[in-house]
C-alpha cells in the first residue's frame, strides 16, 4: 500500500509536466549584514515553512552563535545560556548548523530559549531550499503548531563568515526584510487556498480545520467588501494506465483513474476510501463555483466550516446526505452542485477537477503545488505558520502601500450574517428565537440562553429548551393547543426536558398531542349502568335512573340511603354504654372521698408516709 501511494504522489507531476519531476519554487526574503563592515552586504535566505514569518515587516537583530549544542537539537538550559533580548538592547538570532533533527525542533529549542529568529547555517553548497515541518506521520511532538518565531535557511559561505566574525569576537547584526516577499501590485489581493476535506490525516488536518474556523470572519470580510479574491483548491492526481483496474485505483479514484487521492487512513479494507475524499473535494469545488456565480463566494467558508463539524468521519457522516443538508442550511441551490458534481463513475473528465489539475502546475513565478495545505497570496506561495493572525498579515502585506483596508489596521470592520437566511442556523420565527450568533470571525450556530434558561441542541437543525421554567419560553418546545374553552400543554415545568402528552392526549408531545377516545378504547364509563360521551382531552360518564357517577371507582351508586335498624341489637348496645357510665361514675366518687379524709386527717396528726419538718433558727436571727 505504501508503493502504491508514493505511485500516486509522485504521478500528479506528470500532468501536462511530461515527468516525474515538479518544479518546487523557493520562496525568499532579503537579509542584510549591517556590521562587520567586511560582511555588510544584501543576501537570500529561504523562509521556513513553519514559525510566523513577518510579511510586510522587518527585523534587526544581534547573531549568537552558542558554544555547545550547535544545531539545536538539544534544549538550552537556563544556567547554561540565555537568549532573551536585555533591556535596551536588540532581539537574539540564534545561528544553527544544519542536521541530526528536524529544522522545528531547532526552531523549538530556539524559542524556547529566548531566541527571537532562528537562522540555519547550510552544511552543503547547494542552491537554498525550504525548511519544512516533518511529516504527519513522523511529527510526534506537540510544539509544532507553537512555533512562533520566524526561521531561515542561510548559505554555508555566509553561515561560515558569520561564525568566523563572531569567533573574532565581532558582533553581527542582521535586518530581516519580508517587505518585498509578497508583491503588492494594487489594491486588492488574490490569494488561493489549497486544502483538502479529508479530516483524518494527523495534525496538519486539525491544523487545517482550525485555520478555516478561525479565519473565516476575517475573509468573509475582507470578500464581500470587495478587498481581496479568493479561490479554494483541491490537489488531485490520476493512476497510470497499467493500475486502473488494481484494487488501489478503484478505492482511490473516480472518473475512470482519472482523479484520485490517497486513503484517508491508509488501508482499502476499511473505513472511507480516497474516492470519497475526491468526491468531497469536488462537492466543496463545485459549492464555491455556484455560490460566486450567485455572487456569494465567501459561502464556502461556512459550507467547509459546518461540514467539518457536523459530517466528520469518524462519526460516519462523510457522506453526500449530510453534505446536502448543509447545503440546503446555506441557501445553495444544491440541483446546481449536483449538477456540476456529475457522475463519478462515468469514464469521462470532469470539468472542475481538470481545472484543479491544470492549476496545480506552477506557471512563471509560481512553482507547483506539492505542499498541502498551501497558499498563494498575488501568485506568491505563503511560508509559515498556517494560523489566522500569520496569515491576515502576510494578505495585508498584498496590497499597495496606503490602500490596506481597516481590518488591517483595527478590528471595526463588521458584518451580520445572521441576517440572510439566518446564517443557515436554527430559528424559531414566532418565538423570535435564533441560534445564529453574528462575532469578528464570522457567525456561529449555538443555540441562545433565554431568560436564564439555556437552550440545548446543535444549533443548525434544533434547539429546545431544558432546565426549570422552560415552559415559559416557548412553551418548551411542547406541543400546546386550545380548543372548546380548554387549553392542553404538552410541557411540564418540573421535567428537566422532554415533552409528555397531558392525560386525556397519546403522541409525541413535540409536533402532536391527539385526543383518546376514551369510550372506545374502553378506557373508562364501562359499568353496566354507564353511559359514555368522549369529548376534547376527557370524556363525560352519566348513569341510567337515579344513579350517581363516582368517577375515582368508576361506577354508579344510588342517590339515596336507605336504612333498616335492628332495634334489640341497639338496646343492647344502649344498656352497655350506660353500665359502662355508672362504673366510671362510681371509681371517680370513690376517689374524692378518699383524698378529702386524707386531708382532714392530716391537719391533727403526721401520717405514715409524710415527715415531719423541723423548726432550726439560725444564729444571731431574733
Amino acid at each position: 500500500m505504501r508503493v502504491m501511494h508514493g505511485l500516486l504522489v509522485c504521478v500528479w507531476f506528470v500532468v501536462n509536466a511530461g515527468c516525474c519531476l515538479g518544479r518546487f519554487v523557493v520562496e525568499k526574503n532579503s537579509l542584510r549584514v549591517t556590521s562587520p563592515p567586511e560582511l555588510r552586504d544584501t543576501y537570500e535566505c529561504a523562509i521556513g515553512n513553519f514559525g510566523v514569518p513577518q510579511y510586510g515587516g522587518t527585523m534587526i537583530g544581534v547573531v549568537v552563535y552558542p558554544k555547545s549544542n550547535h544545531k539545536s537539537c538539544n534544549k538550552f538550559s537556563d544556567h547554561d545560556i540565555s537568549f532573551e533580548s536585555k533591556a535596551g538592547g536588540r532581539p537574539v538570532f540564534l545561528l544553527a548548523d544544519r542536521g541530526d533533527c528536524y529544522f522545528t525542533l531547532k526552531a523549538w529549542n530556539a524559542q524556547m530559549a529566548g531566541a527571537a529568529a532562528l537562522l540555519v547555517s547550510d552544511d552543503r553548497i547547494e542552491p537554498l531550499i525550504t525548511m519544512d515541518s516533518p511529516e504527519s506521520e513522523k511529527a510526534q511532538a506537540d510544539y509544532l503548531q507553537n512555533i512562533t518565531i520566524p526561521s531561515a535557511l542561510i548559505s554555508k559561505s555566509l553561515g561560515d563568515n558569520i561564525k568566523r566574525a563572531i569567533s573574532d569576537g565581532e558582533m553581527v547584526t542582521i535586518n530581516l526584510d519580508w517587505r518585498e516577499s509578497l508583491p503588492h501590485p494594487d489594491d486588492r489581493v488574490e490569494y488561493e487556498f489549497w486544502t483538502n476535506s479529508n479530516d483524518e490525516c494527523g495534525p496538519k488536518c486539525d491544523n487545517q480545520i482550525e485555520f478555516v474556523k478561525s479565519f473565516k470572519g476575517v475573509a468573509q470580510i475582507l470578500e464581500q467588501k470587495g478587498y481581496t479574491r479568493f479561490t479554494p483548491h483541491y490537489i488531485t492526481w490520476y493512476c497510470p494506465q497499467a493500475f486502473i483496474l488494481s484494487n488501489q485505483c478503484q478505492s482511490q479514484c473516480i472518473n475512470n483513474g482519472r482523479y484520485c487521492a490517497p486513503d484517508p487512513d491508509g488501508d482499502f479494507d476499511r473505513g472511507y476510501d480516497g474516492k470519497d475524499v475526491v468526491v468531497q473535494n469536488l462537492r466543496q469545488a463545485c459549492f464555491f463555483k455556484v455560490a460566486k456565480e450567485s455572487s456569494k463566494p465567501w459561502l464556502w467558508w461556512d459550507y467547509v466550516t459546518d461540514f467539518s463539524i457536523r459530517c466528520p468521519m469518524k462519526e460516519n457522516k462523510y457522506n453526500k446526505e449530510c453534505a446536502d443538508t448543509v447545503i440546503k442550511s446555506l441557501g445553495v441551490d444544491l440541483n446546481q452542485v449536483d449538477n456540476c458534481i456529475g457522475d463519478p463513475t462515468a469514464d469521462v473528465e470532469n470539468t472542475v477537477l481538470s481545472i484543479e489539475q491544470e492549476a496545480q502546475v506552477g506557471k512563471g513565478s509560481r512553482g507547483d503545488v506539492t505542499i498541502l495545505p498551501t497558499l498563494l497570496i498575488n501568485n506568491r506561495q505563503y511560508r509559515g505558520k498556517l494560523d489566522r493572525g500569520a496569515i491576515l498579515k502576510a494578505i495585508c502585506s498584498g496590497f499597495e502601500e496606503t490602500t490596506e483596508p481597516a481590518v488591517c489596521l483595527t478590528r471595526d470592520i463588521e458584518t451580520n450574517e445572521c441576517l440572510e437566511n439566518n446564517g443557515g442556523c436554527w430559528q424559531d420565527k414566532a418565538a423570535n428565537l435564533t441560534a445564529c450568533k453574528d462575532t469578528f470571525r464570522g457567525r456561529v450556530c449555538e443555540c441562545p440562553i433565554v431568560r436564564g434558561v439555556k437552550l440545548s441542541g446543535d444549533g443548525y437543525t434544533h434547539c429546545q429548551v431544558s432546565g426549570a421554567l422552560r415552559c415559559g419560553i416557548n412553551n418548551g418546545g411542547c406541543w400546546r393547543k386550545s380548543q372548546d374553552g380548554r387549553a392542553y400543554s404538552a410541557c411540564v415545568d418540573d421535567r428537566t426536558n422532554g415533552c409528555v402528552c397531558p392525560p386525556g392526549f397519546k403522541g409525541d408531545g413535540v409536533s402532536n398531542c391527539e385526543d383518546v377516545d376514551e369510550c372506545k378504547e374502553k378506557l373508562a364509563c364501562q359499568c353496566p349502568e354507564c353511559n359514555c360521551k368522549n369529548t376534547w382531552g376527557s370524556y363525560d360518564c352519566t348513569c341510567n335512573g337515579n344513579l350517581l357517577y363516582m368517577r375515582e371507582h368508576d361506577t354508579c351508586i344510588s342517590k339515596y340511603f336507605k336504612t333498616d335498624l335492628n332495634w334489640g341489637f341497639v338496646s343492647i348496645i344502649v344498656i352497655a354504654l350506660a353500665a359502662a357510665g355508672y362504673a366510671v361514675y362510681q371509681y371517680r366518687i370513690r376517689r374524692y372521698m378518699a383524698s378529702e379524709i386524707r386531708a382532714i386527717m392530716a391537719q391533727y396528726m403526721p401520717l405514715d408516709d409524710q415527715p415531719e419538718v423541723p423548726n432550726h433558727v439560725a444564729q444571731g436571727e431574733v
